[in-house]
């Protein structure tokens, strides 16, 4: 029986300039996903039983791809797999990071970084790779692409008061939105700055509720 944890994530800075070479800062969200595996030779393959908050078809489908990579990476093919979900799907709050890490884990073991990075890179392209290491380590991370990112610390008050806003399911898909920003990306080259800067200023101790102002109007300048 293996059994494992998967936090969402939240991105307080960096979104889409991460992308292009510019810090970010994200912590794992309080909620997350735990995946129990039990191998049963008795099982033709492997059946899932998914509680919490419910996934589409498509998400089903996204589960069985996970699987079935697992599978053709020397993973079990026979058991039962349990997953108790409290993250939005497709939200933002990076389920379908922590699904491959919990999944990949689950069925692969704890020392899997390589194969559920290899994974990450088929189900999800194109992706810059934060989610992955806050979620992987779940730790807050100060985050630079194909650099070694490292522990930042943050207030442990930072979100004591906070509140979960559901604002409803994206129009466009995250690979979408950085394809259109990467076509105008000599025109964002400015705005990509400042919302580096602006995990920077994070990241030397200014408080979050000064912060947060300029990279929201950062990120409507990107549209």
């Amino acid at each position: 029986l293996t059994s494992t944890y998967a936090p969402g994530k939240i991105i307080l800075t960096g979104e889409y300039a991460v992308v292009f070479g510019y810090p970010g800062i994200a912590i794992p969200a309080p909620i997350g996903m735990t995946i129990t595996f039990e191998e049963d030779e008795s099982q033709e393959d492997i059946a899932v039983v998914w509680k919490g908050i419910e996934p589409s078809q498509g998400w089903l489908d996204y589960l069985q791809d996970i699987i079935g990579r697992c599978e053709s990476l020397g993973g079990p093919s026979q058991g039962i797999l349990r997953i108790q979900n409290d993250l939005p799907l497709g939200k933002g709050m990076g389920a379908s990071t922590a699904l491959v890490i919990g999944i990949v884990r689950s069925l692969l073991g704890k020392d899997c970084r390589r194969q559920a990075l290899i994974i990450e890179d088929a189900v999800n392209p194109g992706h810059s790779g934060i989610d992955f290491d806050v979620i992987w380590h779940n730790i807050p991370l100060r985050f630079t692409k194909d650099a070694i990112n490292k522990k930042i610390a943050l207030p442990s008050s930072l979100f004591s008061s906070a509140i979960l806003i559901d604002t409803g399911t994206p129009n466009e898909s995250t690979p979408k939105l950085v394809k259109e920003v990467r076509q105008h990306l000599e025109e964002f080259q400015s705005v990509l700055e400042a919302i580096g800067e602006c995990s920077k200023h994070i990241e030397s101790g200014e408080h979050i509720t000064t912060v947060i102002p300029d990279h929201h109007r950062a990120q409507v300048t990107l549209g």
